[in-house]
């Protein structure tokens, strides 16, 4: 049986740019591995009590795990302004920092969208982070008539032996097909592509597709790799 905690914790992170608005849904006493998750695009929406963000939460605490939201820099009651994507990397290493003095264990980063390529960019070579999962990863130039102009550059994940998981929908339109099959293809080892039949960009309508697909990958590659047993409830 998977388990199932309710307590959430309200918080605030003391941040470069100012204080975090936070919330911490807790774990089991035993967890084997802590996670943070990262919201979408402040500018256009993107906080952390996205549809996505919470259902990626309660996959990974679905295995005990305690999960870090948070929202960056000038988002909700964090303080301080959109960065760019630049300031919003510290952001995510505040978050980090954090969790490894709260919980002693490996974390694991999820983050969609621009959270996934801003956060992506903060865990891939931090030896606290032992696995990476990126929902909605932004595969191509956003077009500039969707009301962003934004290319992001993967070119980091070339090298990153991390564990991957990414998970986007088939009708994603910031990762047209084939697009983001070849991207994932230039990764390093580990990686494993997830496209959810039917799915846009924000799984709508697909959101238990996308959980499954994040707490398949945990059960099968990432926890049964580690040799740790899942956590679980009485």
């Amino acid at each position: 049986m998977l388990f199932e905690n309710s307590s959430i914790r309200s918080l605030f992170l003391n941040g470069p740019a100012g204080r975090l608005e936070a919330l911490l849904n807790g774990g089991s006493a035993d967890a084997t591995h802590a996670a943070v998750v990262c919201h979408p695009h402040p500018l256009y929406g993107g906080t952390l009590h996205n549809k996505v963000v919470f259902h990626t939460m309660k996959a990974l605490g679905s295995f005990g795990f305690p999960v870090l939201r948070f929202n960056f820099r000038g988002t909700g009651l964090s303080e301080g302004e959109y960065a760019g994507g630049v300031g919003e990397v510290e952001d995510v290493r505040t978050a980090l920092d954090w969790l490894e003095c709260e919980f002693p264990v490996p974390i694991i980063f999820a983050g969609f969208s621009f959270g996934a390529a801003v956060g992506l960019r903060a865990a891939y070579a931090d030896q606290r982070v032992r696995a990476l999962i990126a929902l909605g990863l932004p595969a191509a130039a956003i077009p500039a008539d969707s009301g962003e102009d934004r290319v992001y550059d993967f070119e980091f994940l070339r090298t990153s032996t991390k564990p991957k998981l990414f998970v986007s929908g088939s009708r994603d339109q910031f990762a047209p097909p084939g697009k983001l099959e070849a991207l994932v293809s230039t990764f390093a080892d580990p990686k494993k592509l997830v496209r959810i039949e039917a799915g846009d960009h924000f799984f709508e309508g697909r959101l238990k597709e996308m959980r499954s697909a994040i707490e398949n990958w945990l059960e099968t590659d990432l926890l049964v790799a580690d040799h740790r047993p899942l956590a679980t409830s009485l």
